[in-house]
């Protein structure tokens, strides 16, 4: 028997925040667009194991990708979170060095921000101790417009605004397999009821899922199919009260931003992410790893209580370059790389994926033409 075969205008695969979002602007710019989620919810993969920072746009490359879509998208988020009542709120953050060599490093990462169009306030150790008391460090650098935001209420208010444009979220429909012949793109969805969706535009925002279903893409170019290196990160919360009200992160280390504290919108705070490399998806918090949170955080902040430490949850950030690999890009992968017309691979979003969910869905829109 013949399976028949269904026909979509657009289908967006992944209903993380970076999926939502673009759905939703394809969906408001006149597109009848299908979600597809492999998962019981949405969110649950990328979007809900992480730091939920809204980054103001300072570690990136002047004329990158992450660097142009994060202070754009910072913006933009701002803006969403006040107008529809997003829980966010514009925290800052310090940046901080614990020795004289470290400090000589701030002045690099501020002189970089500066050229993405990012003022930082740089103090020394004195100035810094008044003004974050309980803080050791030789010296600071101070991001007024660095916050935290709700990524659950804002995903509810993306699929809200895609569903009131007529858009549509099906759950537990992963796609298995894809091809392109001629025009169209034809998605084997499994699941409890299986088809094939012929699509003529498709969004692939699967995430960590991304470039394996680029490998199994039949028609889409070997130099469509890039390799994917795992960062594990995992997270400790703190229990009880702590004399921090903005975000504190170290200087960063290869592959992260180093074992920072955030607060969450009631101010409660949790360290992380660490850099852990790995060979699949694993989200067990190794409670081993609490010494090395434990000396890492004394080195600026001497009064934490390890005994209030406890393991919370990991995340994995989709790389596109391994362990010495350096900085790899955000990669939008549109008819000009691939040479297949409607369709967008996204590669290694990871941070600042969230802080530039809604420019990267703009940039998505632009190059679907």
């Amino acid at each position: 028997m013949t399976e028949d075969i269904l026909e979509a205008q657009t289908v967006v695969i992944g209903a993380g925040v970076v999926g939502l979002a673009v759905a939703r602007t394809l969906a408001l710019a006149g597109h009848e667009v299908i979600v597809l989620e492999a998962g019981d919810r949405f969110g649950e993969g990328i979007s809900s194991r992480n730091s939920e920072v809204i980054h103001a746009g300072i570690y990136y490359p002047e004329g990158s990708l992450k660097a142009r879509l994060c202070v754009q998208g910072r913006e933009q988020l701002y803006q969403y979170c006040e107008r529809h009542r997003v829980g966010h709120r514009k925290c800052g953050k310090w940046i901080v060095a614990t020795s004289a060599a470290q400090s000589a490093k701030l002045e690099s990462i501020q002189a970089g921000a500066a050229r993405n169009g990012v003022a930082l306030d740089l103090v020394d150790g004195a100035d810094l101790a008044t003004r974050v008391p309980g803080l050791t460090a030789a010296a600071g650098l101070w991001s007024p417009e660095t916050g935290v935001v709700d990524s659950h209420g804002l995903m509810l208010s993306l699929l809200g605004e895609l569903e009131d444009a007529g858009g549509q979220l099906v759950l537990r429909a992963p796609v298995t397999d894809a091809r392109t012949d001629g025009d169209h793109h034809y998605l084997r969805v499994g699941g409890e009821m299986p088809c094939t969706l012929k699509a003529n535009h498709v969004i692939n925002a699967a995430g960590l899922g991304a470039p394996g279903l680029a490998q199994r893409w039949v028609g889409l170019p070997e130099q469509g199919r890039p390799r994917q290196w795992l960062a594990r990160g995992v997270y400790f919360s703190y229990s009880g009260r702590h004399p921090f009200d903005t975000l504190i992160y170290p200087v960063p280390e290869p592959g992260g931003l180093g074992v920072h504290l955030t607060l969450d919108l009631a101010g409660q705070a949790r360290f992380g992410p660490d850099v852990e490399w790995v060979d699949a998806e694993d989200y067990r918090v190794d409670p081993q790893r609490k010494q090395a949170f434990v000396d890492g955080v004394r080195a600026w902040w001497p009064g934490l209580d390890e005994a209030r430490l406890q393991p919370a949850y990991a995340g994995i950030r989709p790389k596109l370059a391994g362990p010495d690999g350096g900085f790899a890009d955000f990669r939008i992968d549109g008819p000009d790389e691939h040479g297949l017309a409607g369709l967008i691979n996204l590669f290694g979003i990871e941070s600042p994926g969230l802080t530039s969910c809604l420019a990267l869905a703009e940039e998505v829109r632009a190059r679907l033409g």
